[in-house]
């Protein structure tokens, strides 16, 4: 599975080179996907990844992919193949899971999206890599041993390429960008809950535009 998504200006990259930062974006209303989504995109951070944690998240998905182009929008915590059927159907570009089966796996293949199965053991990589998944988010990373277990696991398995999330912020995102099997980071700390439930969407932007520059 190679995991590429379209994006505006290089239509064949792998998701983990879209942007340094992916922000999880956790949805109470869907009326607020768009003005969020838009103000990500702005800030430069153009893929966006919306959990299936709130009953608002396909809305959000289906009103983002709609209505904000430039905006490359999937579904994060999928946990199930009937999640799969729903994140496409509502418009989703690819998948995020925080950990894998091997009927979930299944399911996130036969839907022809770019996808990332989450990971925290060395097992779990080689198995996936074993069936030719080479990407791979890493999650919970900072409980599952962080930047350190990252680095160890370069020199033997150097095809492994991830997706850190879980405790990622500002302060310790660009030591993951470093890491060479790191292609970039998802986090929310651009999108603070005050911000959000105020519709400050100005400092969304401020915030996805610092984050966009933390791998120059």
């Amino acid at each position: 599975m190679t995991s590429t998504a379209p994006s505006p200006g290089s239509p064949e990259s792998s998701l983990l080179d879209l942007a340094p930062v992916i922000p999880v974006v956790i949805v109470q209303d869907a009326a607020q996907a768009v003005p969020l989504a838009r103000a990500l995109v702005a800030g430069g951070l153009p893929v966006i990844e919306v959990t299936f944690r709130t009953p608002a998240a396909a809305d959000a998905i289906r009103a983002i992919a709609d209505e904000v182009p430039d905006a490359i929008v999937g579904a994060g915590t999928v946990l199930s193949p009937e999640q799969v059927e729903t994140a496409v159907a509502a418009g989703s570009r690819f998948l995020v899971t925080p950990g894998w089966t091997d009927r979930l796996l299944g399911a996130l293949d036969a839907s022809g999206l770019p996808y990332l199965p989450g990971v925290s053991t060395t097992s779990e990589v080689v198995a996936l890599l074993e069936r030719g998944v080479e990407e791979m988010k890493f999650f919970p990373a900072e409980a599952a041993g962080g930047m350190p277990y990252l680095k160890a696991l370069a020199s033997p398995l150097p095809q492994a390429r991830f997706c850190p999330t879980g405790g990622v912020n500002a302060s310790n995102a660009p030591e993951y960008l470093a890491l060479a099997n790191v292609g970039c980071v998802g986090g929310t700390w651009m999108l603070p809950s005050d911000a959000l439930a105020g519709g400050d969407w100005g400092r969304v932007e401020s915030l996805a535009r610092e984050a966009a520059a933390l791998r120059g």
